[in-house]
């Protein structure tokens, strides 16, 4: 849900390798089933300086947000190949296609007639367009704005313009539902969200922050990168961490490093933690934490639901 994913630039920043993730659940049944596309779709249609002659029907996408957002706009069957990140759904065409290092030959023996992408790395876009290939990117997210409109954008590329209007449509109805049923409190509740084991993590100025701010929450991060020096994503010590003594430590690690509540609780000083003692530790799904696709809904709710344990 950043410049790459969270727990990449963890990483990077780390220099240690963090696992991006495995499979999450399948709820592909609540995905809508791909179609003909939105009715009286017509082209050539033009988003930003891409415009495509005719729907594509083999799409190539190298970002795991964007599969999920082709998939849950109904373009599922023009998709051919995607990275080996994309996890979600079950039935998306994994390969062994790089999102973070792509090749051109690799990527262009699809023959895909529509590259989605959310970084230019390796200049990619220039050699693609080199190729005569369409490409569209769906930078990493920084608002639920520009989630929307990129979901928007896809429908309107791939002739699911309607499609994409009811899932946004969906998303914000659900968004505003759960934001109104949580309980008004005279002082927020804090929380740590935490990227992987080297406390790397994210403030309210990121877009998973932003999420924690819709459900009312502090951050315990944010003056730790005040001026913005590490682009919100701020590695804590344990000393801060335990005398900000959060309410809620959220774990965006479950899956890439095996956290969880009791391994939290092991670490010096943290069993005196606000959070561990109420077993308020919540366990969030590694792929979801990291994307900015129509599952931030799902995020959204998890947290949602803890915070609402809580009594006001």
């Amino acid at each position: 849900m950043l410049r790459r994913t969270p727990r990449l630039l963890a990483a990077t920043l780390a220099a240690a390798a963090l696992a991006l993730g495995a499979c999450a659940t399948d709820n592909s049944a609540d995905t809508p089933a791909a179609g003909t596309g939105s009715a009286g779709a017509a082209y050539p249609v033009t988003v930003g300086k891409l415009t495509l002659e005719k729907r594509p029907e083999k799409i190539v996408s190298l970002s795991a947000s964007a599969t999920e957002m082709l998939f849950a706009i109904g373009a599922g069957k023009q998709v051919t190949a995607v990275d080996e990140q994309s996890n979600f759904p079950a039935d998306a065409p994994k390969t062994d296609l790089s999102g973070f290092t792509p090749n051109a030959e690799a990527i262009a023996g699809r023959n895909p007639d529509l590259v989605v992408l959310s970084d230019d790395r390796n200049k990619i876009v220039e050699q693609l367009t080199t190729l005569k290939i369409p490409v569209y990117q769906t930078p990493a997210a920084t608002t639920l704005d520009d989630t929307y409109r990129q979901i928007t954008e896809l429908g309107a590329l791939t002739g699911h313009a309607d499609e994409a209007g009811d899932v946004t449509r969906r998303m914000k109805d659900d968004i505003t539902k759960l934001v109104a049923d949580l309980p008004k409190r005279a002082e927020k509740l804090t929380y740590y969200h935490e990227l992987g084991p080297e406390l790397y993590t994210a403030t309210s100025k990121t877009f998973i922050g932003s999420l924690y701010v819709l459900a009312g929450l502090e951050n315990i991060a944010d003056p730790a990168d005040a001026d913005g020096r590490s682009g919100g994503y701020p590695q804590l010590s344990q000393e801060v961490i335990v005398k900000a003594d959060p309410d809620f430590v959220f774990l965006a690690d479950t899956r890439c490093c095996q956290q969880n509540a009791e391994t939290v609780k092991a670490r010096a000083g943290w069993a005196g933690l606000t959070a561990v003692k109420n077993n308020q530790v919540v366990a969030l799904d590694d792929d979801i934490a990291s994307r900015w696709g129509p599952r931030v809904v799902d995020l959204l709710r998890t947290v949602v639901d803890a915070v609402a344990k809580v009594p006001a």
